[in-house]
Protein backbone atom coordinates (compact mmCIF):
# COMPACT_ATOMS: atom_id res chain seq x y z
CA UNK A 1 0.00 0.00 0.00
CA UNK A 2 3.04 2.33 1.00
CA UNK A 3 4.06 1.54 -2.99
CA UNK A 4 0.91 2.54 -3.97
CA UNK A 5 0.16 6.04 -2.34
CA UNK A 6 4.04 6.74 -3.44
CA UNK A 7 3.54 6.32 -6.75
CA UNK A 8 0.28 8.20 -6.99
CA UNK A 9 1.73 11.19 -5.00
CA UNK A 10 4.23 11.13 -7.87
CA UNK A 11 1.68 10.76 -10.30
CA UNK A 12 -0.64 13.50 -9.09
CA UNK A 13 2.60 16.18 -8.27
CA UNK A 14 4.53 16.00 -11.20
CA UNK A 15 2.50 15.84 -14.15
CA UNK A 16 4.62 18.12 -16.18
CA UNK A 17 7.69 16.19 -15.22
CA UNK A 18 8.65 15.50 -19.00
CA UNK A 19 8.18 19.00 -20.04
CA UNK A 20 9.07 20.55 -16.53
CA UNK A 21 12.66 18.78 -15.79
CA UNK A 22 13.99 19.08 -12.36
CA UNK A 23 16.89 21.48 -13.32
CA UNK A 24 16.65 25.45 -14.30
CA UNK A 25 16.37 25.61 -17.93
CA UNK A 26 19.34 28.41 -18.33
CA UNK A 27 18.77 28.99 -22.08
CA UNK A 28 16.79 28.06 -25.09
CA UNK A 29 16.65 23.98 -26.28
CA UNK A 30 18.66 23.46 -29.30
CA UNK A 31 17.97 20.28 -31.26
CA UNK A 32 20.64 18.36 -33.01
CA UNK A 33 21.80 15.95 -35.46
CA UNK A 34 24.76 14.44 -35.15
CA UNK A 35 27.32 11.57 -36.42
CA UNK A 36 29.09 9.87 -34.08
CA UNK A 37 31.97 7.27 -35.48
CA UNK A 38 33.41 5.15 -32.48
CA UNK A 39 37.00 3.83 -32.42
CA UNK A 40 35.75 0.59 -33.57
CA UNK A 41 34.20 1.95 -37.35
CA UNK A 42 30.86 2.12 -35.59
CA UNK A 43 28.43 5.10 -36.86
CA UNK A 44 25.94 6.34 -34.55
CA UNK A 45 23.16 9.22 -35.38
CA UNK A 46 21.26 10.77 -32.93
CA UNK A 47 19.06 13.68 -33.06
CA UNK A 48 18.82 15.07 -29.73
CA UNK A 49 18.43 18.09 -27.47
CA UNK A 50 21.29 20.16 -26.33
CA UNK A 51 20.67 22.94 -23.16
CA UNK A 52 22.49 24.74 -20.54
CA UNK A 53 21.47 24.07 -17.47
CA UNK A 54 22.05 24.90 -13.58
CA UNK A 55 20.98 22.33 -11.14
CA UNK A 56 18.38 22.91 -8.31
CA UNK A 57 17.74 21.67 -5.20
CA UNK A 58 15.35 18.48 -4.36
CA UNK A 59 12.67 19.33 -6.12
CA UNK A 60 9.36 20.13 -3.74
CA UNK A 61 7.14 17.48 -5.58
CA UNK A 62 10.01 15.02 -4.21
CA UNK A 63 10.52 16.24 -0.80
CA UNK A 64 6.72 15.90 0.05
CA UNK A 65 6.56 12.58 -1.54
CA UNK A 66 9.27 11.24 0.46
CA UNK A 67 8.88 13.14 3.89
CA UNK A 68 8.41 11.06 6.95
CA UNK A 69 9.87 8.02 5.02
CA UNK A 70 13.10 6.21 6.11
CA UNK A 71 15.72 7.78 4.75
CA UNK A 72 20.01 6.86 4.31
CA UNK A 73 21.87 9.91 2.81
CA UNK A 74 20.47 10.40 -1.23
CA UNK A 75 17.96 6.99 -0.73
CA UNK A 76 14.40 6.81 0.96
CA UNK A 77 12.83 3.23 1.71
CA UNK A 78 9.78 3.18 0.02
CA UNK A 79 8.56 -0.61 1.14
CA UNK A 80 10.34 -3.63 2.06
CA UNK A 81 11.73 -4.23 -1.21
CA UNK A 82 12.04 -0.89 -2.95
CA UNK A 83 14.11 1.82 -2.42
CA UNK A 84 14.57 5.12 -4.23
CA UNK A 85 17.46 7.58 -5.20
CA UNK A 86 16.16 11.18 -4.29
CA UNK A 87 19.47 13.28 -4.06
CA UNK A 88 22.56 13.78 -4.97
CA UNK A 89 25.55 11.12 -4.72
CA UNK A 90 28.33 12.15 -2.19
CA UNK A 91 31.25 10.72 -0.29
CA UNK A 92 29.22 9.28 2.22
CA UNK A 93 26.92 7.56 -0.50
CA UNK A 94 28.42 4.10 -0.40
CA UNK A 95 28.45 4.17 3.67
CA UNK A 96 25.01 5.02 3.29
CA UNK A 97 23.61 2.60 0.75
CA UNK A 98 25.39 -0.50 3.23
CA UNK A 99 23.80 1.18 6.03
CA UNK A 100 20.32 1.04 4.45
CA UNK A 101 20.97 -2.56 3.05
CA UNK A 102 21.78 -3.78 6.12
CA UNK A 103 18.62 -2.25 7.51
CA UNK A 104 16.15 -3.22 5.35
CA UNK A 105 17.52 -6.12 2.81
CA UNK A 106 15.35 -7.17 1.55
CA UNK A 107 15.53 -4.46 -0.68
CA UNK A 108 15.63 -5.90 -4.77
CA UNK A 109 15.35 -2.69 -6.54
CA UNK A 110 16.32 1.15 -6.99
CA UNK A 111 14.11 3.50 -8.27
CA UNK A 112 15.78 6.53 -9.37
CA UNK A 113 13.18 9.45 -8.75
CA UNK A 114 15.30 12.65 -8.46
CA UNK A 115 18.95 11.65 -9.84
CA UNK A 116 20.87 15.18 -10.10
CA UNK A 117 24.33 12.73 -10.21
CA UNK A 118 27.12 12.97 -7.86
CA UNK A 119 29.60 15.68 -6.19
CA UNK A 120 32.26 12.71 -6.22
CA UNK A 121 32.56 10.43 -9.15
CA UNK A 122 34.81 7.85 -7.33
CA UNK A 123 31.92 7.65 -4.91
CA UNK A 124 29.32 7.46 -7.26
CA UNK A 125 30.91 4.59 -8.96
CA UNK A 126 31.62 2.90 -5.96
CA UNK A 127 27.90 3.03 -5.18
CA UNK A 128 27.27 1.63 -8.82
CA UNK A 129 29.40 -1.45 -7.93
CA UNK A 130 27.64 -1.93 -5.03
CA UNK A 131 24.14 -1.97 -7.05
CA UNK A 132 25.39 -4.54 -8.81
CA UNK A 133 27.16 -6.89 -6.75
CA UNK A 134 23.76 -6.49 -4.28
CA UNK A 135 22.00 -8.07 -7.83
CA UNK A 136 19.81 -4.76 -7.36
CA UNK A 137 17.25 -3.50 -10.50
CA UNK A 138 17.14 0.12 -11.41
CA UNK A 139 14.16 1.65 -12.74
CA UNK A 140 13.46 4.90 -14.48
CA UNK A 141 9.96 5.54 -14.15
CA UNK A 142 8.02 8.14 -16.23
CA UNK A 143 8.16 10.86 -13.23
CA UNK A 144 11.73 10.23 -13.16
CA UNK A 145 15.03 12.33 -14.05
CA UNK A 146 18.64 10.95 -14.23
CA UNK A 147 21.30 13.56 -14.82
CA UNK A 148 24.90 13.09 -15.42
CA UNK A 149 26.44 10.61 -12.62
CA UNK A 150 22.64 8.96 -12.38
CA UNK A 151 23.20 7.51 -15.96
CA UNK A 152 26.46 5.24 -13.96
CA UNK A 153 23.94 4.25 -11.24
CA UNK A 154 20.88 2.95 -13.90
CA UNK A 155 23.69 1.20 -16.05
CA UNK A 156 24.51 -0.53 -12.26
CA UNK A 157 21.33 -2.75 -12.53
CA UNK A 158 21.34 -6.19 -13.21
CA UNK A 159 17.97 -5.36 -14.55
CA UNK A 160 17.36 -1.97 -16.11
CA UNK A 161 13.73 -0.73 -16.47
CA UNK A 162 12.97 3.11 -18.33
CA UNK A 163 9.71 3.93 -19.01
CA UNK A 164 9.18 5.62 -22.41
CA UNK A 165 9.21 8.92 -21.52
CA UNK A 166 11.89 8.78 -18.67
CA UNK A 167 14.18 11.26 -19.07
CA UNK A 168 18.60 10.87 -19.02
CA UNK A 169 20.09 14.70 -19.09
CA UNK A 170 23.82 13.53 -20.16
CA UNK A 171 27.15 15.37 -20.18
CA UNK A 172 30.70 15.11 -19.97
CA UNK A 173 32.36 14.81 -16.71
CA UNK A 174 34.68 17.75 -15.12
CA UNK A 175 37.44 16.90 -12.86
CA UNK A 176 38.50 19.21 -9.99
CA UNK A 177 40.91 20.91 -11.99
CA UNK A 178 38.54 21.73 -14.64
CA UNK A 179 39.70 18.66 -17.30
CA UNK A 180 37.04 17.35 -19.32
CA UNK A 181 37.06 13.91 -21.36
CA UNK A 182 38.98 15.45 -24.42
CA UNK A 183 41.54 16.76 -22.71
CA UNK A 184 42.75 13.05 -22.32
CA UNK A 185 43.58 10.65 -24.84
CA UNK A 186 41.25 8.17 -25.51
CA UNK A 187 43.16 5.68 -23.34
CA UNK A 188 44.44 7.53 -20.78
CA UNK A 189 43.42 6.22 -17.17
CA UNK A 190 40.77 8.82 -16.34
CA UNK A 191 38.64 7.98 -19.82
CA UNK A 192 39.50 4.37 -18.97
CA UNK A 193 37.93 3.99 -15.20
CA UNK A 194 34.75 4.86 -16.90
CA UNK A 195 34.69 2.36 -20.09
CA UNK A 196 35.72 -0.45 -17.78
CA UNK A 197 32.97 0.56 -15.76
CA UNK A 198 30.63 0.37 -18.51
CA UNK A 199 32.21 -3.14 -19.25
CA UNK A 200 31.41 -3.93 -15.60
CA UNK A 201 28.02 -3.38 -16.07
CA UNK A 202 27.41 -5.55 -19.09
CA UNK A 203 28.03 -3.28 -22.26
CA UNK A 204 30.04 -4.73 -24.78
CA UNK A 205 32.82 -3.13 -25.74
CA UNK A 206 31.29 -1.39 -28.90
CA UNK A 207 27.92 -0.75 -26.44
CA UNK A 208 30.41 1.24 -24.22
CA UNK A 209 32.57 2.99 -26.26
CA UNK A 210 29.30 4.50 -27.94
CA UNK A 211 27.32 5.46 -24.74
CA UNK A 212 30.71 6.84 -23.44
CA UNK A 213 31.16 8.89 -26.91
CA UNK A 214 27.37 10.08 -26.86
CA UNK A 215 27.83 11.47 -22.95
CA UNK A 216 30.53 13.16 -23.46
CA UNK A 217 29.41 14.78 -27.06
CA UNK A 218 28.17 18.06 -24.70
CA UNK A 219 30.50 19.67 -22.53
CA UNK A 220 30.01 19.79 -18.58
CA UNK A 221 27.89 23.52 -18.91
CA UNK A 222 25.49 21.77 -21.22
CA UNK A 223 23.15 18.85 -20.75
CA UNK A 224 21.87 16.68 -23.48
CA UNK A 225 18.53 14.94 -22.82
CA UNK A 226 17.61 11.92 -23.89
CA UNK A 227 14.45 9.42 -23.66
CA UNK A 228 14.54 5.77 -23.51
CA UNK A 229 14.56 5.40 -27.16
CA UNK A 230 18.00 6.91 -27.34
CA UNK A 231 19.71 4.59 -24.75
CA UNK A 232 18.43 1.29 -25.95
CA UNK A 233 21.15 1.08 -28.70
CA UNK A 234 23.42 0.61 -25.70
CA UNK A 235 22.09 -0.54 -22.71
CA UNK A 236 19.66 -3.82 -22.61
CA UNK A 237 16.31 -3.01 -21.04
CA UNK A 238 13.31 -4.91 -20.36
CA UNK A 239 9.81 -3.25 -20.02
CA UNK A 240 8.91 -1.71 -16.97
CA UNK A 241 7.24 -3.44 -14.02
CA UNK A 242 3.43 -2.43 -13.18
Amino acid sequence: MKRIIWLLLLSLASAASVTEPAVAQASPQQVVTRTIVDSHGTTWTEVTTTQTVVEEPLSERVANAIAGLPRFGPFAVIDSSVAALVGEIDADSPAAFIAMLKAHPGIRKLELIECPGTVDDGANLKVGRLIRSQGLATEVPSVGSVRSGGLEIFLAGTTRYAAPDAQFGVHAWKDEDGHQPSDFAPDAPANKAYLDYYREMGLSAVEAEGLYTLSNSVPNEKMLWLHTKDIVPFVALEQPQP
